[in-house]
Formats: C-alpha cells, sequence, structure tokens
C-alpha cells in the first residue's frame, strides 16, 4: 500500500511515516499542503493521512483539489477539533474518514488499512498461482503447503507479483508498490530481493525474469 502522510508537526509526521513503514506500507511525507499537491501530481497512492490545518496550502483545499483531480486516493483527515460539526464538515469537502488528535495508533493503521481496501480493485481474500498460496490478511505464504517465512519486502513484491496475474511487473512498478519516494531508482534492491525470494520459494523456480521489462509469476 502506497501512503502520503500530510502533517506541519515533522517529528508527529515522522513518528506516524515510521509506524506504518512498520506495518509493511510504502509511506511518503509532506510538511505543508502545497508539497502534497505536488506529490500526488504525479504519485498515486492509496491512502493519504491528511492534517487539517496546514500552512501554505490548507487541508481543506487540499482535500478540494483532490477531489477536484478525481483523484483515486482515500483520504483520512486529522484535526485537533474533534466536535461533530468539524467532523461532518470535513467529510463533505471529500475526505473518507475523520480522526481526531490524540488518537491512538494502532486505531490510525486500522483505518489506514481499511481505506486501502476501499480503494484497492475487489481482489479474492487468498492469492494463489503457481503452487503459491498468499494470505494477505493473515500475511502468510506457504507453497506445496508448506508454509515459508518472508520478510516484510519479499512479502510485498510477492504480492504485486501474484496481483498481476501473470503479466510481468516492472522493476519500476515494484519500487513505487513495496518501496517509498526516497528509494534510488538505479538501486538493485529489487534484484536482490527477488534473489532472496526466489531461494526460500524453492523449486521449480516459480518467478521468470523479463530481459529489460521485469519480472512474472
Amino acid at each position: 500500500m502506497r501512503v502520503l502522510v500530510v502533517e506541519d508537526e515533522r517529528v508527529l509526521a515522522d513518528a506516524i511515516a515510521t509506524g506504518l513503514r512498520r506495518e509493511a506500507m510504502a509511506v511518503d511525507v509532506a510538511y505543508d499542503g502545497a508539497a502534497a499537491l505536488e506529490k500526488t501530481g504525479y504519485i498515486d497512492y492509496d491512502v493519504i493521512v491528511l492534517d487539517r490545518d496546514l500552512p501554505k496550502v490548507h487541508g481543506d483545499q487540499v482535500a478540494r483539489e483532490l477531489v477536484t483531480q478525481r483523484s483515486g486516493s482515500r483520504i483520512i483527515m486529522l484535526t485537533a477539533a474533534g466536535d461533530v460539526d468539524d467532523k461532518v464538515e470535513g467529510l463533505e469537502l471529500g475526505a473518507d474518514d475523520y480522526l481526531a488528535k490524540p488518537f491512538a495508533f494502532m486505531e490510525l493503521v486500522a483505518r489506514v488499512r481499511a481505506l486501502g481496501r476501499r480503494s484497492a480493485p475487489p481482489l479474492p481474500p487468498v492469492l494463489e498461482r503457481a503452487g503459491i498460496r498468499l494470505d494477505p490478511g493473515k500475511r502468510l505464504v506457504a507453497r506445496d503447503g508448506k508454509e515459508i517465512a518472508l520478510t516484510k519486502k519479499e512479502f510485498a513484491v510477492l504480492e504485486e507479483l501474484m496481483r498481476a496475474e501473470g503479466a510481468v511487473v516492472s522493476q519500476e512498478d515494484l519500487l513505487d508498490k513495496a518501496w517509498d519516494e526516497h528509494i534510488d531508482p538505479f538501486t538493485n534492491v529489487v534484484r536482490v530481493t527477488m534473489m532472496t525470494l526466489r531461494k526460500k520459494l524453492g523449486e521449480p523456480q516459480a518467478i521468470e525474469t523479463v530481459p529489460g521489462v521485469g519480472y512474472r509469476l
């Protein structure tokens, strides 16, 4: 899941981003509304965690712009004001959910995951291909009935390959979905992750390299 955290309190923004990354999400951060609109102009986010009281461009205007652009991103709005009128106003601006500060982090995680499921096209709860069974909800992978322990990045890469249903997935798409904007586009991290993933999946090899194009399962 690709998430954008928009929050002008840098300590809070970085803490939220770090926590979501630990939940195996790819997370970018913007510290003001102008930066948020710039990022959403070229990156398709599944979920945007949007503080309402932002400098440069107010959070309300960011929400309006995203609605005008018919963005497919789901928005969860954060604010220090938690009364009903504020919640209603935020939702009418185009937010999909609303969370008042202070909040429990695990509640934020649950809400982000719920919105992410709504932003994604319907998929079977369990993915199966080439004898591999991947359960996104339980974060379990097995091949021919034998459970396989994967790192978060290996799991994310395998999930993207299985979601493609036999289509080729480029390195750029894997970087976009499994990492975040700070990853070096010329890094060999995808190749290294693919090497360890293939080793763990065992024989016969399930992942095919399509030279100059990407990978296919």
